[in-house]
């Protein structure tokens, strides 16, 4: 059974940092795609970074490119989520996800994600 388990999430005043982790289980994490998703209060999920299997590629929403930072540790089945300068725009449910099949791209659709986790809750204030 695959499973991911994100934490991290919390308050955090505007210009502040947090980091994200999400661990993995039931899978072969490093050969797979991960990624991080949110979805901000009354909106869809959106994308917000991704990392190849290597660790090498890596691509971001436009919104938060130069502030976060995706990386992953295969040795730990985790991956993170480095978010600094946050706006109070950032707020949302963050989740992270695995992508068994298919190749990497840099603007991913969710539905291109097998697996989720069942999200951490960011909340950045003015």
């Amino acid at each position: 059974q695959v499973q991911l388990v994100e934490s991290g999430g919390g308050l955090v005043q505007a210009g502040g940092s947090l980091r994200l982790s999400c661990v993995v289980n039931g899978v072969t994490f490093s050969r797979r795609i991960m990624g991080w998703f949110r979805q901000p209060p009354g909106k869809e999920r959106e994308f917000v970074a991704a990392i190849s299997w290597t660790g090498i590629t890596t691509s971001y929403a436009d919104s938060v490119k130069g502030r976060f930072t995706i990386s992953r540790d295969n040795a730990k089945n985790t991956e993170y989520l480095q978010m600094n300068s946050l706006k109070p725009e950032d707020t949302a449910i963050y989740y992270c996800a695995i992508r068994t099949q298919g190749y990497f791209s840099d603007n991913p659709d969710p539905q291109e994600f097998e697996y989720w986790g069942q999200g951490t809750q960011v909340t950045v204030s003015s």
